[in-house]
């Protein structure tokens, strides 16, 4: 069976830690899409972190962004899914993680904002290659819903932060892994696997036809909704293991393995 959409995470697939996509996974993108297989970005960044690598590679099917909670459609950017946590439970994370406890970053409006400008903003803000605005956020959040909220700290922390949140919000959030130092906490019917599908119907193409490429945790849904699931190298064992393949590294265009070897004609 072909397939008619490829869905690609973007940190740990796409693009390295150096946030560049390399010239050879680059050719093989554009080799699909000249092919006629559609293809989307699948990403637990903002809109707009994740916007110039859709330019760069030319993609047209919509954009799945903050974990699924947005759907944007790539060339007019007009939001086709939105679905942010309620401002009830952005106070229960403010009343959980503010104060003296681990960094937090609360997401509204396709910006990001925290409390304190320390060596976790400056990590992530170097990866999504947009700054923070700094300030009380209680108060700017105190009746106002929230994209996503982001722990981000030590990695050892971050497991702690993960099982502090799960036993204090049980179902009521979507927790989830992105890199080892994020906690990312969303609406609980918010994935990525959810909105894959979203876009997928929405372009006439069944499930089975679907290929989804991922390395993290937060790419498990995609990885097991698609017809064919595949973990990056560089993917955590457990993400490895419930894949349907496994393709070279970040670092060595793993992407074009699976171009290869699924898609390209």
């Amino acid at each position: 069976m072909s397939v008619d959409l490829v869905a690609f995470d973007l940190d740990g697939t796409l693009v390295g830690r150096d946030s560049q996509i390399s010239a050879r996974v680059r050719a093989c993108v554009a080799a699909m899409l000249a092919q006629g297989t559609a293809s989307c970005i699948v990403t637990g960044r903002m809109f707009r972190a994740a916007a110039p690598f859709v330019r760069e590679l030319g993609l047209r099917a919509p954009t799945i962004c903050y974990q699924g909670a947005w759907i944007v459609d790539t060339e007019s950017e007009r939001r086709l899914f939105d679905r942010p946590i309620a401002p009830e439970l952005v106070r229960e994370i403010l009343d959980e993680f503010t104060a003296e406890g681990p960094h937090l970053q609360l997401y509204a409006d396709d910006r990001y904002y925290c409390e304190r400008n320390n060596r976790f903003a400056a990590l992530y803000a170097s990866l999504a290659g947009i700054a923070p605005i700094v300030g009380p956020i209680r108060e700017r959040f105190a009746n106002r819903s929230a994209t996503k909220a982001v722990i981000v700290s030590d990695p050892d922390i971050a497991a702690q932060v993960e099982l502090r949140a799960r036993r204090r919000f049980g179902d009521r959030l979507y927790i989830t892994r992105s890199y080892p130092e994020f906690v990312e906490m969303l609406d609980p019917t918010v994935d990525k696997g959810s909105a894959l599908q979203f876009v997928a119907q929405g372009l006439g193409i069944p499930m089975e036809r679907v290929l989804a490429i991922g390395d993290s945790w937060n790419d498990l849904p995609i990885i097991e909704r698609a017809g064919i699931g595949v973990a990056m190298g560089n993917a955590p064992v457990e993400v490895r293991e419930r894949a349907d393949a496994v393709v070279g590294a970040v670092d060595e265009d793993g992407v074009c393995d699976a171009l290869e070897r699924f898609v390209l004609r």
